[in-house]
């Protein structure tokens, strides 16, 4: 370990009429809530949440997974799904290139990955989503493969977890992306028939299709502190209503006092809170092992 990975990070604060230096690229983040200047490195160590006024900044797919999971154990499945052009879409840019693109900058095939494994030996099937890969969002083969994770929990009896974090349904597959809400629901409903406990995470952001189905269905719905959560954004509601929002409208905190979220949990404490309520929820109809 370097003599200086130990050393506190520096306290910076300017207002903001003084600000008129960028920080430094890769090694130093400004945090978007209080200012502070922290090394990357610290950010990184403490899951991308800040250490002074704990603001969560947004988790890649692969740091979600491995704050979520026993080192070793994410079995990804459907890995090499790809999404095509059925449409053949074209805006002001193609949306074949728009994949390339997003695949190039990501690493990864689409914008939901999924794979079976233990939290502190707990077995489950989980799914995250990768924001930074078109805005995480759902078209077709996202869809399927969170039909996957269901339809996988079902055969092995084994809790399924989402973690959302989508701008919504993908517009450029269409009426194609938008079926997507209700095959992913009905397998919700499916789920809950036979028992076998759904949890679902809604980090920022998680709005559109994707908010408006499978992922505010779950038994249990958990919401990190902060995140925007809703179908349209602030911005469009205000402009079609007409009228101004109440602070801190359709935030995490706003819909736990609202009843559209169950509880508020920390990343920190998010691995152990979800392998309690796994175990709790699903310990009469789960196939866990013998010896829990």
């Amino acid at each position: 370990m370097s003599w200086f990975d130990d050393l506190k990070t520096p306290r910076i604060r300017t207002q903001v009429s003084q600000r008129t230096s960028k920080v430094p690229e890769g090694l130093w983040v400004k945090c978007t809530r209080c200012g502070e200047i922290l090394q990357s490195k610290v950010l990184k160590d403490n899951l991308q949440t800040c250490p002074e006024c704990a603001f969560h900044f947004r988790m890649s797919a692969a740091e979600r997974i491995a704050s979520l999971t026993d080192e070793g154990t994410f079995e990804e499945l459907s890995e090499d799904w790809v999404s095509t052009d059925p449409l053949e879409f074209n805006d002001m840019k193609a949306y074949k290139d728009r994949l390339r693109s997003s695949v190039d900058n990501t690493g990864l095939r689409d914008a939901f990955v999924l794979g079976k494994a233990k939290l502190q030996n707990l077995p489950y099937y989980l799914g995250v989503f990768e924001f930074k890969f078109m805005g995480g969002s759902m078209g077709i083969v996202v869809g399927e493969k969170v039909a996957q994770l269901f339809e996988s929990a079902l055969q092995d009896r084994l809790p399924a977890v989402t973690v959302a974090a989508s701008g919504g349904a993908r517009m450029q597959e269409g009426i194609l992306s938008l079926m997507q809400m209700a095959k992913t629901a009905a397998l919700v409903s499916r789920l809950r028939a036979e028992g076998i406990p759904y949890i679902s995470v809604l980090t920022d952001p998680t709005t559109g299709g994707v908010a408006a189905s499978f992922a505010m269905l779950g038994d249990l719905i958990l919401a990190e502190p902060g995140a925007l959560i809703g179908f349209a954004g602030p911005r469009v509601i205000e402009q079609t209503i007409r009228q101004s929002l109440p602070p801190g409208f359709q935030r995490s905190e706003f819909l736990l006092k609202h009843g559209f979220v169950d509880r508020i949990v920390p990343r920190k404490d998010l691995a152990q809170e979800l392998r309690q309520w796994m175990w709790r929820l699903g310990r009469q109809t789960c196939n866990f092992p013998a010896d829990f």
